[in-house]
């Protein structure tokens, strides 16, 4: 039988090599961010198909691991913390100064790109000016 207690932390400890949230996790293996909520806080347990999600999604989780905390987490030949996404927009101030963003030469030159706005899929967005 699976101690609920310790699936969470097992679960949690998932989210977090990951750098996931509760909701980006749920979207990730396909379930509404309230089954992840339930279950982080052993309101609900964990069905078969929420288990087999997991395994699709990230392959690295091991079954047995996952299940009953035998075996290791991660791989100990996948160490290595996958990379988050580079924020492109993170320029040192030093690199800011001598530069200024600019409309690609397709597009009318003399023009300056005044912001970039980028949405994303859970319906938040980051803003940059220039």
């Amino acid at each position: 039988m699976v101690n609920i207690e310790d699936f969470i932390k097992r679960l949690q400890r998932i989210m977090d090599y990951y750098g996931e949230s509760a909701s980006s996790f749920a979207e990730k293996i396909g379930v509404q961010r309230s089954s992840i909520s339930h279950i982080l806080s052993g309101r609900n347990k964990p069905s078969l198909d929420f288990i087999l999600k997991i395994l699709s999604s990230f392959p690295e989780v091991d079954l047995y691991w996952l299940f009953n905390g035998k075996g290791e987490f991660p791989p100990k030949d996948k160490l290595e913390v996958p990379k988050k996404d580079i924020d492109l927009f993170s320029v040192s101030e030093n690199i800011k100064e001598k530069t200024q963003l600019k409309a690609p030469d397709k597009f009318n030159s003399d023009k300056e790109i005044e912001r970039i706005v980028i949405f994303y899929s859970d319906g938040s967005f980051k803003n940059f000016e220039n």
